[in-house]
Order: C-alpha cells, then sequence, then structure tokens
C-alpha cells in the first residue's frame, strides 16, 4: 500500500510540475480612464446616462474584457447593484440608471470594473425636481 501511496504522490507532483510549465500568452491589465462622468457634472436621481471611457490602444491580450459598472460615495464602493454589468469593456460606453435609493451627494464617483477597478472624477448626484 505505501508503494501504491507514493507512486502516487510522485505522480501527482510530476503532473502538476508539467502544467505549471506550460506557457502561457503574455496578457496585460487594461486600465482604461473614465472620461465621463468628470468634475463639474451633476446627475439625477432616477435619470439615465451614459458612462464613457478612453479605448484607445488596448493591449493585445487583456485579462479579463467583461466589464461592470459601480457607484461609489465618499470611502465605500456601493456593490450590492452593479449600474451595469456584462459589457465589453472595448465598448466605450454603457448606459446606466441612477438609482432610486440613493441621497444626494457631492462625493459620488463611478468605478469601471474590467482587469481592475477604475474610478471616474468626483460629480454630483441631486433629487430629481418633478
Amino acid at each position: 500500500m505505501r508503494v501504491s501511496i507514493t507512486n502516487f504522490c510522485i505522480g501527482l507532483f510530476a503532473m502538476i510540475t508539467m502544467v505549471s510549465a506550460v506557457p502561457v500568452g503574455k496578457r496585460e491589465v487594461y486600465v482604461p480612464p473614465v472620461l465621463h462622468p468628470h468634475n463639474g457634472i451633476v446627475w439625477k436621481i432616477g435619470s439615465a446616462y451614459n458612462v464613457t471611457w478612453n479605448t484607445t490602444n488596448p493591449p493585445k491580450q487583456i485579462t479579463n474584457t467583461i466589464g461592470a459598472i459601480y457607484l461609489r460615495k465618499g470611502n465605500l464602493t456601493l456593490l450590492d447593484d452593479p449600474l451595469a454589468s456584462n459589457f465589453s469593456i472595448l465598448d466605450g460606453r454603457a448606459e446606466i440608471k441612477v438609482p432610486s435609493n440613493i441621497s444626494a451627494g457631492k462625493d459620488y464617483r463611478i468605478v469601471l470594473f474590467g482587469d481592475s477597478g477604475n474610478w471616474s472624477e468626483d460629480f454630483e448626484i441631486e433629487e430629481s425636481r418633478h
């Protein structure tokens, strides 16, 4: 029985070593800067807007091309419900709707996730006036 366990462990170690030695194509982290919204922009609660980012010169091998957009207030990213998700980070834009369950404030940011998180500049969200 010891011979079988020893042989199994040696075989498993050999497979793990071979798997880790398989070359993987070079992939780069892609962090496209958020262009809109930016400082001076005011959004209304409940309204729809476009979030845009610069997709100029993306690397050939992007680690993750599927994007998600979240809202950030102050130092807290609101991760419960993405404003948009499952879009290509190479699209350069996504339409979102400002949630109705948030409070007005001047310290909001958009967080664009794909390869990594990239934040917009601070912008304001205010109550909608009907």
